[in-house]
């Protein structure tokens, strides 16, 4: 008898080809209504940014607010869609589609969302994948909405079978309890195709809601690359935790067996709300098509983050965006985004 050959799921990297980038734009019932002036500037810029080079889809639950921004901003909207959507937050990174290619067939997986762990409200934001595939708009994939809890920003891909995560958020009982290590390579696969899991045992950041997220502190790059956050500061909570984590990833390899190119990002100044510290990440960068935005806090080390992310993306355009407003919530530029690659759209 003769079967049909089967077809590995492959999860893309990011610097491949997009169709658009996602926002979820802040409203009065987010988090970010005490500051909803400042982050809605951030978000103006984003879409001024993005829009440049490919394009932006904006979810909101009122359109004529976006609208009316988008036009007091002189904005070019032709590369810009509006969908009417109710959200908790704004955080698309984590409760957005995460897109696979099936052969040559993108597919949009809709993964659950939980609030990071049941620590915020999510329903609205876990309705959001459908609701969004519900008006055709991606009419050019498939849809697949899946029992276990899982966030775009918890997970890093070269596109080639190698995923980067961390124990921390991944193994966390307040996610999927039920699943130990082993079990969790092995959904990892059946989902995304990713046959060589590392795992980073350290690394956190004050302020982070999320159990550590990979985006926050290191990031899969092409040529076997990983930019990683590094504090030289002896005297820094972080500097204990983040030296172990540069230790381990020095001890990581590729699939071959050959090491992996290291490259340190920049330790920006202490960044504090109320007292309280904010998770500032140079690591929390988006890539789109050619170019990267790179988050900056008005601080010395912008320039140098800018400068080597630039390095590792030569072809590309490096664009900084003050994201000062964002850390106020506790993430950043890349946690508000989730690319649509190539193939979706209509």
């Amino acid at each position: 008898m003769n079967f049909p050959p089967v077809t590995t799921p492959r999860l893309p990297a990011e610097w491949e080809p997009q169709d658009a980038v996602l926002l979820a734009w802040p409203h009065v019932q987010t988090d970010w209504r005490p500051i909803l002036d400042q982050v809605t500037k951030v978000y103006i810029e984003l879409i001024r940014q993005i829009s440049r080079f490919e394009t932006v889809i904006v979810i909101a639950p009122e359109l004529q607010i976006v609208r009316d921004a988008v036009k007091q901003a002189g904005i070019d909207h032709s590369r810009l869609i509006l969908i009417q959507i109710d959200t908790n937050d704004t955080w698309t990174r984590d409760f957005g589609p995460i897109t696979i290619y099936t052969g040559n067939k993108p597919q949009l997986l809709d993964f659950t969302f939980n609030g990071w762990g049941l620590k915020f409200p999510a329903t609205k934001d876990n309705q959001a994948t459908s609701q969004l595939y519900n008006t055709g708009r991606f009419s050019n994939a498939l849809k697949t909405t899946i029992d276990f809890v899982l966030e775009g920003g918890s997970i890093e891909t070269n596109g080639s079978g190698t995923m980067l995560t961390t124990s921390a958020c991944l193994l966390n009982p307040n996610r999927n309890p039920h699943m130990d290590k082993k079990a969790l390579e092995l959904t990892l696969s059946q989902y995304f195709g990713c046959d060589h899991v590392l795992w980073l045992e350290h690394g956190w950041l004050a302020g982070d809601d999320t159990d550590s997220h990979i985006d926050t502190l290191a990031r899969l790059c092409p040529d076997d690359v990983i930019l990683y956050v590094r504090c030289n500061d002896s005297e820094d909570e972080h500097y204990s935790e983040l030296k172990s984590m540069e230790q381990q990833l020095q001890t990581f390899k590729t699939p071959d067996g050959r090491p992996y190119q290291l490259v340190p990002l920049p330790w920006p100044h202490a960044c504090y709300d109320d007292g309280d510290r904010l998770p500032a990440s140079y690591a929390n960068y988006l890539l789109i098509n050619a170019a990267v935005l790179v988050p900056t806090y008005n601080d010395p080390a912008d320039s140098q983050a800018i400068n080597i992310i630039g390095k590792v993306f030569p072809d590309r355009e490096i664009i900084g965006v003050d994201c000062r407003a964002l850390i106020k919530q506790h993430g950043s530029l890349h946690c508000i985004t989730m690319q649509i690659p190539q193939g979706v759209l209509a």
